[in-house]
Order: C-alpha cells, then sequence, then structure tokens
C-alpha cells in the first residue's frame, strides 16, 4: 500500500484525521503524526520532523497530504525533501503568505492564548473554522473541533502562530511542482476561498480541484465520506 503523511492544521492534532485513517486503511498506509511536538517551530523544522517520522519507518516516500497548516508543511517538504514526496494532497490550504490583516490577527490570537490559555480562543477558532451548516446542524462536531483546541498545547500553538507568521511564500513553488497534486477545500471555508484554491491549481500542472459542498475549513471533519471518495480516487491513479 501506498504510504500517505498526514499533517494537521492549527491548532489540531492527528485526530483531526480520524475519518481518513479509519475510512482510506484500505488503500494507504496511513501516517499522522503530531506537529505541536516538534521544536524549534518552523515550517522547515515540521518538515525535517515529518522526514525523521518516514526515515523511522524505512519509507522512501509517501503522498503527502496537509490540511491548513500542515499544506503550509506540505510545500515545505516539497522544497526541502523533493525526493520523499510522492504526490501531494492539499487541503483546506494556500501558497500565500499572511496578509498584513490575517498576521495582526494571529498576533492578537498569540497574546489571548499567553493570558488565557487555549480556552480563551478554542470556541472562535472552532466557529471560524466549520461551515454555517454544520454549526447549525452538527453540535457534537462543534463541540469535537472546540475541545481539540482546548486541549492544544498552548506552547506549541504559539510555536506554530510564529511559524505560519514567518513562513515564505510558497507562490513561486507551485510552478515546481512534477508529482500528482490533489487540492480540496469546502464551498463554505471563510478562511481560503475558491479563488485561492483555483490559483493553486492554475499554478500546478496537472492538478485536481475538488470544492466539497455544505462544509467549511475542515472539509475532512464535515463531509469525510466525501473527502475520502476524491482522496481515494487520487490515491487509486499513483
Amino acid at each position: 500500500m501506498i504510504p500517505v503523511v498526514f499533517l494537521h492544521g492549527f491548532p489540531h492534532d492527528s485526530s483531526v484525521w480520524t475519518p481518513q485513517l479509519d475510512g482510506l486503511a484500505s488503500d494507504a498506509q496511513c501516517i499522522a503524526p503530531d506537529l505541536f511536538d516538534c521544536a524549534p517551530h518552523a515550517m522547515d523544522a515540521f518538515a525535517d520532523h515529518v522526514v525523521a517520522v518516514l526515515d523511522t519507518l524505512r519509507i522512501d516516500s509517501a503522498v503527502i497530504a496537509g490540511l491548513s497548516m500542515g499544506g503550509y508543511v506540505a510545500f515545505a517538504m516539497w522544497r526541502r525533501h523533493r525526493p520523499r514526496v510522492r504526490a501531494l494532497i492539499l487541503a483546506s490550504t494556500r501558497a500565500t503568505p499572511d496578509t498584513p490583516e490575517t498576521a495582526a490577527r494571529r498576533r492578537a490570537m498569540a497574546d489571548l492564548v499567553r493570558h488565557g490559555g487555549m480556552s480563551a480562543v478554542a470556541a472562535t477558532q472552532a466557529a471560524a473554522q466549520l461551515s454555517r451548516t454544520t454549526q447549525a446542524t452538527r453540535p457534537e462536531l462543534v463541540a469535537q473541533v472546540t475541545a481539540m483546541a482546548a486541549a492544544a498545547p498552548a506552547d506549541g500553538v504559539l510555536g506554530a502562530i510564529d511559524a505560519m507568521l514567518t513562513r515564505v511564500d510558497s507562490t513561486p513553488t507551485l510552478a515546481t511542482i512534477d508529482v500528482p497534486t490533489l487540492i480540496v477545500g469546502g464551498d463554505e471555508d471563510v478562511l481560503i476561498t475558491r479563488a485561492e484554491l483555483t490559483h493553486m491549481a492554475q499554478g500546478i500542472a496537472g492538478a485536481r480541484l475538488e470544492v466539497l459542498a455544505r462544509c467549511g475549513h475542515l472539509c475532512n471533519l464535515e463531509r469525510p465520506a466525501a473527502f475520502n471518495h476524491v482522496a481515494g480516487e487520487f490515491l487509486a491513479t499513483l
């Protein structure tokens, strides 16, 4: 089976990928490291951490599936460790760096975490990352995502914020990607627009774009069957 490394977003842990670890287990060797365990906190360091995991498992190359912040790590892996990347799945992520407004929000969030811990931002993060449809119809998933954010280690979260603030622009990287690439997002995502997904798809030769209906930033959790279907189809082509 082809190895697939699932890289979580912010402020998640590997459990955000549970529907994929279960649903794609017959199609792939599924690996989901926890990035907040890595130090120092920088996208390049996260990428090196993933390669160390592959080395431990004696895996030469793998499909790298990055969700949100995990997508930023996937770009860093491509730049630093290209032979280890068999293919890419980029979910709810972007190639461009933070706008000044986004950077200001990240710094404000860091201040809240320093003074109030993750409980000060967990509910707000869940609300931003789940679609209106999910928030109206699936209170159990809202509670799950809120609890995941609340349990995130504050030092890891602060380090990840720094890593996102200092990440490089991956737009020039797009044209260098020559492995099969699947781009997935949700049509109700308020953090990553369809235009940004399309920008990536147009910048990567042969990339496939799938926008899932009735879900937001956490499209893999909100529409797990749909996400697994498109991911499974993609893996079957490799």
